[in-house]
Parts: C-alpha cells; sequence; structure tokens
C-alpha cells in the first residue's frame, strides 16, 4: 500500500473506516469483478481505512492473502473449499441445495464461520460503513448492522439467471434455471432492501434494479463507472497476427461458456466458409471440459490462467465478445479497446458501456450480422484502424480509475453522513449508541 499514514487524509474527504466484504481474495487478478474492486480500492486505501474479509481456500497462496494488504490495512480470511465446476462434488453438492429456498450461487457462501467474524469485527471496529461487494455476501450479514451500509452490485444477479433460462433448449435445464431465476430474484430483493446505498456499474442496471426492485431501494443508486489501467494497457500493433480472434475472460464462468461454446457452434464455421485460415485463441482462467475440448481444432487455442493477458491481446487481429448472457458491464471490452482493437461484441456484451456502435466497437446479435462485422473488419483496414484509434482515445480522455474511485469515494461518504444522521435519532429514541461518527473536520 503507499505509505500514507492512517490519520492523514485529504482536507476535502473525511477519513471513513470501512468493512469490506467479499466472497473471495482479489488476488489473482483474473476476473472481472476482481479487478474492478482491486483498482478501487486501491485509491480508496490512500485516503481511508479499510479492513477486508473474504473466503480463501485452505491451500491458498500466503502471497495473495498478504499481497492483498496494498489495498486494506487489516486482512482477514474464512477457509472454504469449493468443489470444482462439473466434478462429481460439485454436482453432489448442487443436488443437496436442490429444495433450499436460497439460489445456489448464494447458498454456497451461506457460511456461520463468515457471519461469526462479521459480528466480531463489527462489535470491536468501531466501523462507519460495510460494503457488501457484490450482493452474494449479505447472507451473512446481520439484519441491521451497527453502522451504514452499502451494496456494490456488479451485475443484476436475477437478470443473469432468467438470461441463462432463455437460452437452455432441454426442458429439464430450462425449469432448473427457472428455479434459480425465481429464487435470486426474491433473494436479491430482500438483500437490497437492507442497505442504505445501493452502487450499480452501469446506468442499465440501475435503471434495472429501479424496476424489479422500487420497494427495497431506499435511495437513488449510484453509477461506479467501469475504468481501466491506460498506462498497462497499450497499443501494440507490430504483434498483431492476420485474421486472428481472440476472447478474454474467467472461462469457468457460464456466461463466458456459454459464449464461446455459442461462437464456435454457431458464428466461427460461417467465418471460415468465406475466409478460411481464421484462428481463435480462448484465454481465461480454469475452462471448463466443454471449453478445453474447443482446442481439439487445431485453429483454436485454449490458454487456461496466463499471467499476463496483453500479449494475446496484441496478437488479435480482431476483439470478439459473443455474451449472450450476463450483467453488469465488460471490463475485457475496455482493456481491448485501451490496447487499440476493433472490438465486435453482441448487445448484451456490451450492455452498460458508454459506446457508440460503428464508431468505438461494432455491435451484432445474430450468428450471420457477427461473422460478417468480423470479415468486415479482417478486410477493410481504413475502418477497422478507426475504430483501434477511436476506442483508445475515448477510454484514455474519459475512464481512468483515479477518477472513477474519487467518484466512488464521494458516493461512499455521501451515503456515511446521510444514513448517521437518519439513524441517529432512532438509536436516541431507542436508548442505544448512535454509531461512530466520522470525523468531518
Amino acid at each position: 500500500m503507499a505509505d500514507v499514514p492512517w490519520h492523514f487524509a485529504c482536507c476535502c474527504a473525511p477519513l471513513v473506516r470501512i468493512l469490506w466484504l467479499k466472497s473471495d481474495l482479489l488476488l489473482p487478478l483474473d476476473k472481472g469483478g476482481k479487478l474492478r474492486s482491486w483498482h478501487l480500492l486501491r485509491h480508496l486505501a490512500t485516503r481511508h481505512d479499510i479492513t477486508y474479509l473474504s473466503f480463501a481456500s485452505p491451500d491458498e497462496s500466503p502471497a495473495h492473502i498478504d499481497g492483498m494488504r496494498e489495498v486494506a490495512r487489516s486482512v482477514h480470511v474464512i477457509a472454504r473449499s469449493q468443489p470444482q465446476k462439473g466434478s462429481l462434488h460439485f454436482w453432489a453438492s448442487a443436488a443437496l441445495r436442490l429444495f433450499d429456498p436460497l439460489p445456489y450461487a448464494v447458498g454456497a457462501y451461506r457460511s456461520r464461520a463468515f457471519a461469526s467474524k462479521v459480528r466480531a469485527l463489527m462489535r470491536s471496529g468501531g466501523f462507519d460503513l460495510v460494503v457488501s461487494d457484490f450482493v452474494l455476501p449479505a447472507v451473512n450479514l446481520p439484519a441491521r448492522p451497527p453502522c451504514p451500509s452499502v451494496v456494490f452490485t456488479h451485475n443484476v444477479e436475477s437478470e443473469i439467471w432468467r438470461r441463462h433460462a432463455e437460452t437452455k433448449t432441454g426442458w429439464l435445464m430450462r425449469s432448473l434455471y427457472r428455479t434459480q431465476y425465481r429464487r435470486m430474484l426474491r433473494f436479491e430483493g430482500r438483500a437490497l432492501s437492507r442497505f442504505e446505498g445501493v452502487l450499480a456499474v452501469s446506468a442499465a442496471d440501475a435503471e434495472t434494479l429501479g424496476r424489479l426492485y422500487p420497494d427495497a431501494i431506499k435511495a437513488p443508486i449510484h453509477v461506479v463507472q467501469t475504468g481501466v489501467d491506460t498506462e498497462f494497457f497499450q497499443p501494440v500493433t507490430s504483434a498483431v497476427t492476420p485474421k486472428s480472434l481472440v476472447f478474454t475472460g474467467s472461462m469457468d464462468w457460464l456466461p463466458n461458456e456459454d459464449a464461446m461454446l455459442f461462437f464456435c457452434r454457431e458464428i466461427l464455421p460461417r467465418i471460415r466458409e468465406r475466409e478460411p485460415g481464421v484462428s481463435l485463441t480462448i484465454v481465461g482462467r480454469a475452462p471448463t471440459p466443454a471449453v478445453a475440448r474447443l482446442a481439439q481444432d487445431p485453429a483454436i487455442t485454449v490458454t487456461g490462467r496466463v499471467d499476463d493477458v496483453r500479449p494475446h491481446l496484441a496478437n488479435g487481429a480482431v476483439y470478439i465478445v459473443p455474451l449472450r448472457i450476463g450483467g453488469g458491464t465488460r471490463l475485457k471490452i475496455f482493456e481491448a479497446m485501451a490496447m487499440g482493437k476493433a472490438v465486435v461484441s453482441t448487445s448484451v456484451g456490451a450492455e452498460g458501456l458508454p459506446v457508440r456502435d460503428g464508431e468505438h466497437l461494432v455491435l451484432a446479435d445474430d450468428p450471420d450480422a457477427f461473422a460478417s462485422a468480423v470479415l468486415r473488419l479482417f478486410r477493410d483496414h481504413a475502418r477497422r484502424r478507426a475504430i483501434e484509434t477511436a476506442a483508445r482515445s475515448l477510454v484514455v480522455t474519459q475512464y481512468d480509475w483515479a477518477a472513477v474511485a474519487t467518484d466512488l469515494d464521494r458516493a461512499l461518504t455521501s451515503v456515511v453522513r446521510e444514513a448517521s444522521a437518519a439513524r441517529a435519532p432512532a438509536n436516541e429514541a431507542s436508548g442505544l449508541l448512535a454509531p461512530r461518527r466520522i470525523d468531518m473536520r
């Protein structure tokens, strides 16, 4: 962490003691949600006192735990083993939760040990604010935390499950996903109602949350824009391989798996009919067996986890985002744009990003249109260069992480100030001590 004394805060922003809850460590930085939280916390930690609590696997690298101290003064972990997706243990665990009223994605993180640690920290920590990073940790929060609370929603979770259900073809799978969708809809609404503040990553998500849960939202939703490290992600034009496609993302996340299977089944054959010799590189951690099998095609490379995605991004002539399922915003698109890549995406893939079709990227939703968009960028070099230039210019001038974090800082301190003021009369009337107020000097 930057060597900044904890008592020294900018005079225009009060020091806030934050308890930050997450389902996992941010390191390694191999998921979009991790990257977003890491960059925001890195800036917040120079001005505020952050305590971080998450799960970690029993064999977690000590370096990952120690590394978290770059973005938090204090780090606590609760041991949790997670079965490998697709394994017998995974399916047995899923079967046991068929009759759980909680959605599977939430019930899997319900933990007495985590909930007990939250209560212990709150009793001893004197926090001004608790932040639930994603809605999942809310399952382990007390019904009424002793300080103001905020939920940082990187997605509208129920929308992800609704889209999953819509893309399934078999009756059984469609029924299972619809059940999970209904459970997530119920849980998400109840969870949101417990927080004084709600953060969303796009205006589209904010609108959807407001529409789905009008009675649960206590205050206007604050939008935390997506950012990108434009110094780290820089164009490397000399490395481009002609007729090459690249996709990056966590390959154990179902929307990414679905995107690659859909692309290779429905879109790539259409491209090859008109342009033989096209290659595809799929970059990302923990590819599922179905994704790994795609590498049986000699023109498809599945890398698994890599230490640095930039060489793979630099190699691609066109970056693809054929997502049919998802929510929130895709950091991967901004990373590709920062490296000066022409992007072809579905509307779902680019959802919530402040980009214009035909200027900063190309949008295409059906297989024929997606294939045609890729082919045109392969062949029309002038158009591709224009999109690459506009894409890089947009993120450099408007979406640096420092500016995004400053906006988040203002939103969090506002919640603390307003929620603490609203709680004080109720606490006084009931004879309870008011929560510790931040120093506003």
